[in-house]
Protein backbone atom coordinates (compact mmCIF):
# COMPACT_ATOMS: atom_id res chain seq x y z
CA UNK A 1 0.00 0.00 0.00
CA UNK A 2 1.55 3.20 -0.68
CA UNK A 3 2.07 6.01 1.76
CA UNK A 4 2.49 9.64 1.39
CA UNK A 5 2.16 13.34 3.16
CA UNK A 6 -0.83 15.55 2.58
CA UNK A 7 0.20 18.37 0.69
CA UNK A 8 -3.05 19.80 1.19
CA UNK A 9 -6.88 19.43 1.72
CA UNK A 10 -9.83 22.19 1.65
CA UNK A 11 -12.54 20.38 3.58
CA UNK A 12 -14.83 23.15 1.80
CA UNK A 13 -14.28 22.25 -1.40
CA UNK A 14 -13.85 18.58 -0.46
CA UNK A 15 -10.45 17.58 -2.13
CA UNK A 16 -6.80 18.33 -1.62
CA UNK A 17 -4.01 16.76 -2.86
CA UNK A 18 -0.73 13.62 -1.68
CA UNK A 19 2.19 14.06 -2.06
CA UNK A 20 3.72 10.05 -2.39
CA UNK A 21 6.74 9.14 -0.44
CA UNK A 22 7.93 8.25 -4.28
CA UNK A 23 7.25 11.92 -5.38
CA UNK A 24 4.34 11.46 -7.43
CA UNK A 25 0.93 13.92 -6.56
CA UNK A 26 -2.12 12.05 -5.80
CA UNK A 27 -5.61 13.50 -6.10
CA UNK A 28 -7.66 12.75 -2.53
CA UNK A 29 -11.50 13.58 -2.42
CA UNK A 30 -13.51 13.95 0.66
CA UNK A 31 -15.20 10.68 -0.52
CA UNK A 32 -11.61 8.83 0.06
CA UNK A 33 -11.30 9.60 4.15
CA UNK A 34 -12.33 7.30 7.09
CA UNK A 35 -14.92 7.68 8.31
CA UNK A 36 -15.30 10.04 10.70
CA UNK A 37 -12.43 11.92 9.44
CA UNK A 38 -13.72 15.66 7.49
CA UNK A 39 -10.26 17.19 6.80
CA UNK A 40 -6.67 16.60 7.14
CA UNK A 41 -4.11 18.72 8.05
CA UNK A 42 -0.61 19.43 5.72
CA UNK A 43 1.93 17.08 6.36
CA UNK A 44 -0.03 14.43 7.73
CA UNK A 45 0.80 10.67 7.21
CA UNK A 46 -1.21 8.46 4.73
CA UNK A 47 -1.78 5.34 3.60
CA UNK A 48 -3.84 4.49 0.57
CA UNK A 49 -4.47 3.01 -2.78
CA UNK A 50 -4.37 4.34 -5.79
CA UNK A 51 -7.27 3.99 -8.53
CA UNK A 52 -6.53 5.75 -12.00
CA UNK A 53 -9.14 8.77 -12.19
CA UNK A 54 -9.89 10.57 -15.39
CA UNK A 55 -7.24 13.67 -15.14
CA UNK A 56 -4.48 10.98 -12.76
CA UNK A 57 -3.68 9.01 -10.42
CA UNK A 58 -6.75 9.26 -7.07
CA UNK A 59 -6.41 8.06 -3.88
CA UNK A 60 -8.80 5.50 -2.60
CA UNK A 61 -9.31 3.50 1.20
CA UNK A 62 -6.94 6.24 2.58
CA UNK A 63 -5.55 5.38 6.45
CA UNK A 64 -4.62 8.18 8.50
CA UNK A 65 -0.59 6.53 9.40
CA UNK A 66 -0.14 9.00 12.05
CA UNK A 67 -1.50 12.56 12.94
CA UNK A 68 0.86 15.69 12.08
CA UNK A 69 2.62 16.93 15.24
CA UNK A 70 1.05 20.48 16.21
CA UNK A 71 3.24 23.52 16.14
CA UNK A 72 0.70 25.22 17.68
CA UNK A 73 0.84 22.81 20.50
CA UNK A 74 4.82 23.63 20.73
CA UNK A 75 4.84 26.97 20.69
CA UNK A 76 2.12 27.81 23.41
CA UNK A 77 3.08 28.89 26.67
CA UNK A 78 3.53 26.56 29.82
CA UNK A 79 0.71 26.93 32.05
CA UNK A 80 2.94 28.82 34.82
CA UNK A 81 3.46 31.46 32.28
CA UNK A 82 -0.28 31.74 31.57
CA UNK A 83 -1.21 32.58 35.63
CA UNK A 84 -0.27 36.46 35.15
CA UNK A 85 -1.58 36.58 31.67
CA UNK A 86 -5.13 35.32 32.81
CA UNK A 87 -5.75 37.09 35.83
CA UNK A 88 -4.79 40.48 33.45
CA UNK A 89 -7.33 39.38 31.50
CA UNK A 90 -9.75 39.03 34.55
CA UNK A 91 -9.00 42.70 34.92
CA UNK A 92 -9.00 43.57 31.42
CA UNK A 93 -13.18 41.89 31.02
CA UNK A 94 -13.87 43.04 34.64
CA UNK A 95 -13.35 46.73 33.49
CA UNK A 96 -14.87 46.22 30.69
CA UNK A 97 -17.96 45.13 32.01
CA UNK A 98 -18.44 48.58 33.40
CA UNK A 99 -18.91 50.22 30.18
CA UNK A 100 -21.31 47.46 28.94
CA UNK A 101 -23.44 47.87 31.90
CA UNK A 102 -23.72 51.68 30.80
CA UNK A 103 -24.94 50.71 27.37
CA UNK A 104 -21.31 50.86 25.82
CA UNK A 105 -19.37 48.81 24.37
CA UNK A 106 -15.18 49.19 26.07
CA UNK A 107 -13.21 51.98 24.42
CA UNK A 108 -10.38 49.57 23.68
CA UNK A 109 -12.64 46.77 22.52
CA UNK A 110 -10.57 45.88 19.17
CA UNK A 111 -6.95 44.88 21.65
CA UNK A 112 -9.57 43.21 24.52
CA UNK A 113 -10.59 40.68 21.13
CA UNK A 114 -7.00 40.39 20.15
CA UNK A 115 -5.61 39.30 23.27
CA UNK A 116 -9.06 36.99 24.34
CA UNK A 117 -7.99 35.63 20.63
CA UNK A 118 -4.28 35.25 22.11
CA UNK A 119 -5.33 33.71 25.28
CA UNK A 120 -7.57 30.99 23.07
CA UNK A 121 -5.16 29.61 20.87
CA UNK A 122 -2.89 29.15 24.22
CA UNK A 123 -5.65 27.09 25.44
CA UNK A 124 -6.77 25.48 22.02
CA UNK A 125 -3.69 23.86 20.84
Amino acid sequence: MPSGKVKWFDADKGFGFITGDDGQEVFLHASALPEGVTTLRAGAKLEYSIADGRRGPQAMFVELAEPAPSVSRNLRRKPTEMVPIVEDLIRMLDASSNALRRGRYPEHGHKLAQVLRAVADDFDA
